[in-house]
């Protein structure tokens, strides 16, 4: 099909995922340097096939990746479609399988049988700061909050949040969050995120601030303030609690629906925005829930005593897909540089330990099976 290195962006089968690997601009730039880019048809991606046809892109059918060539890299997002199939090709996406996470042992199991490579998106991380080259963090954290915010505001109205859709630009994304809120605006909510220091926690912050919660409201912490172990009462005391931490390790739980019951009516909290979603790690330090919503049903409710207050779960494992244009423009001008040096993979570090990684938990896998 190509004798110039290529990559094949597929489409995304999760309902919803409207964001994109690569987009017409990083896709110009790659061609102009002498790859060739394959499209999967996609009515669901935000950005139209024609605008990838437009920039040189060969536009190829609907979730065809499967039959493409086993030189051609296949580059995506989200889930791969399930399946039993063995995988032959080199894959280039978020793979969540190297925690532990539901599953996990049988998509390696799958890459094993048919030879074929997983460069888990996650874990390409730069040589010399071990920061990840490319994340849709900060995107994350602030759509998270956003949807956090929509679903106070439901609250409010003594109503649940209803169907979600992603919006194309993020000025109307906060004027319709300010305008669903009583008096306009979020001056009146107190909020506070953990992991504040990260891309995610600060996207979160950047958000309550653009609907005007004021800054004395908003609750920082990190790691410092919850050394101390949990569950924490300051999470009890604010209207939205976002958690925005990247979980390596197991720690004492924030929350507990114990604790949560024992605080009675002398609890303010309303929602729990997880966008860390770490909704089937063993260790998850939020084990209220064990469902992800979704944007047809953004909230959960937490089941406790129905004789307490509501208590709502935004847990949407792609939050960014609420802002999908300027999460993948960000994103996957980030990824870009990589993905220049991918011909010569096997020496570039960071290529070359993503690899190294993958072959590590494919032989943890096989261990157990």
């Amino acid at each position: 099909m190509t004798k110039n290195p290529a990559f094949w962006l597929r489409c995304e089968s999760k309902d919803f995922e409207r964001r994109a690997a690569l987009t017409p601009s990083t896709a110009k730039n790659l061609i102009e340097l002498g790859f060739d880019i394959f499209v999967e048809r996609d009515e669901q991606r935000i950005f139209k096939d024609s605008e990838y046809e437009a920039c040189g892109c060969t536009l190829v059918p609907h979730g065809s990746w499967a039959s493409a060539p086993l030189s051609i890299p296949i580059i995506g997002l989200k889930d791969l479609p399930v399946s039993s199939e063995p995988l032959q090709h080199t894959h280039i996406y978020f793979g969540h399988c190297y925690k532990n996470q539901t599953g996990w042992d049988s998509l390696l199991r799958r890459f094993h049988n048919g030879g074929g490579t997983l460069y888990d998106l996650e874990f390409l991380e730069d040589a010399q700061t071990r920061r990840r080259v490319a994340a849709f963090g900060f995107h994350a954290g602030f759509a998270g909050a956003a949807i956090g915010a929509l679903a106070y505001a439901s609250q409010q109205k003594d109503e649940v949040l209803g169907k979600l859709k992603p919006y194309d630009n993020e000025e109307k994304m906060i004027e319709d969050v300010k305008s669903a809120l009583l008096g306009g605006s979020g001056q009146n909510m107190k909020v506070l995120v953990i992991g504040a220091l990260g891309r995610c926690g600060r996207g979160a912050i950047s958000l309550f601030k653009k609907i005007g919660v004021d800054e004395a409201n908003i609750i920082e912490w990190d790691m410092a303030e919850t050394a101390k172990g949990g569950p924490f009462q300051e999470i009890l005391d604010v209207d939205i609690f976002v958690n925005c931490i990247y979980l390596q390790e197991k720690i004492p739980p924030f929350l507990t629906k114990t604790f949560i019951e024992t605080a009675g009516e002398g609890r303010r909290l309303k929602v729990v925005v997880d966008v860390s979603c770490d909704t089937t790690n063993p260790f998850n330090p939020l084990p209220i829930y064990s469902v992800n919503t979704t944007f047809t049903k953004p909230t959960a409710p937490i089941d406790i005593s129905s004789a307490l207050s509501p208590l709502h779960v935004v847990s949407i494992d792609h939050t960014p897909s609420f802002l999908p244009r300027e999460a993948s423009e960000q994103f996957s001008q980030s990824l870009l540089p990589l993905l220049e040096q991918f011909p010569e993979r096997g020496f570039v570090n960071t290529w070359v330990e993503a690899e190294r990684l993958f072959k590590e938990k494919v032989v943890k896998a096989l261990a157990i099976s």
